[in-house]
C-alpha cells in the first residue's frame, strides 16, 4: 500500500520553506498586494489580541471591530509602507554609519505621526463618528501615542534598517506589529467608548430640569 500525504514531521519541515518560497515569488509578482495581505491579516489578529486582552472571551469578540482594523492594515499600511521604504532609502542614500540613526529618527517623528493619524482617523470615520469626534481623538492620542512608540520601535528599526533588505522590511515590521497593534486598538477602543459613555451624561446635564408644579 502506497502512503498518500505528509507526516507531522515533513510538514513542520517543509511548509516553513515553502510558505516563504510562496512569499517571495509573491513579492515578485505582485509586492503591493503581498504586503497589503499580511498587513490585513496582523492589524486583525492584533485587534484580536488586544480584545482578548481587554477581558472578551477568546471567540466571543467584536468581529465588527476586527474587521475594521484589518481592513485600516489591509488597504493602507501595507500600500502605503511599501511606499514609504522606497522613499525612505531615496531620501538617505548613504552607506554612512549615520544613515540608521537618520533613517530610525525620520521613521519616529514623520511617519509615525502621520501613519497614527491616519489609522485614528480612518477607524472613527469606520465607527460613523463625526469630524469633530475625530479631530479631538486626534487631539488626545497624539503625543502619547507617538512618545509610546519610542519605547518599542527605536529598538525594532535598528534590525529594520541595519539589518532587513528593503523587500522584506515591511514582515519584520509586521511581526513587531502584533505587539504595537494591541496598543493602538486597544486605545482606540477606550476613547471611543469613553466618548459614547459621555455622550448621554452629557445630553442629561445640558436637559432643562422641571422642577415641581405650584399650586
Amino acid at each position: 500500500m502506497v502512503e498518500v500525504g505528509w507526516t507531522l514531521f515533513e510538514i513542520l519541515r517543509y511548509a516553513p520553506q515553502h510558505n516563504w518560497s510562496a512569499y517571495v515569488e509573491a513579492l515578485k509578482t505582485n509586492p503591493v498586494l503581498a504586503k497589503m495581505m499580511i498587513s490585513g491579516v496582523v492589524y486583525s489578529l492584533g485587534d484580536w489580541i488586544a480584545q482578548c486582552y481587554e477581558g472578551k472571551p477568546l471567540f466571543e469578540f467584536d468581529r465588527a471591530r476586527m474587521f475594521r482594523s484589518g481592513l485600516v492594515g489591509f488597504t493602507l499600511h501595507g500600500s502605503l509602507s511599501h511606499y514609504y521604504y522606497e522613499f525612505c532609502e531615496e531620501l538617505f542614500p548613504f552607506q554612512d554609519w549615520w544613515v540608521v540613526p537618520a533613517k530610525v529618527a525620520f521613521d519616529q517623528t514623520i511617519w509615525a505621526a502621520a501613519w497614527n493619524s491616519i489609522y485614528y482617523t480612518v477607524l472613527g470615520f469606520l465607527r460613523f463618528e463625526s469630524p469633530v469626534s475625530i479631530f479631538n481623538e486626534l487631539k488626545a492620542t497624539f503625543w502619547p501615542m507617538l512618545t509610546a512608540g519610542w519605547k518599542l520601535w527605536p529598538f525594532a528599526h535598528l534590525i529594520t534598517y541595519g539589518v532587513v533588505p528593503v523587500e522584506q522590511r515591511l514582515l519584520w515590521v509586521d511581526c513587531v506589529e502584533l505587539i504595537w497593534v494591541t496598543i493602538l486598538s486597544t486605545y482606540s477602543n477606550e476613547k471611543s467608548e469613553a466618548r459614547i459613555s459621555q455622550t448621554p451624561a452629557e445630553a442629561n446635564s445640558s436637559s432643562p430640569s422641571i422642577g415641581p408644579l405650584e399650586e
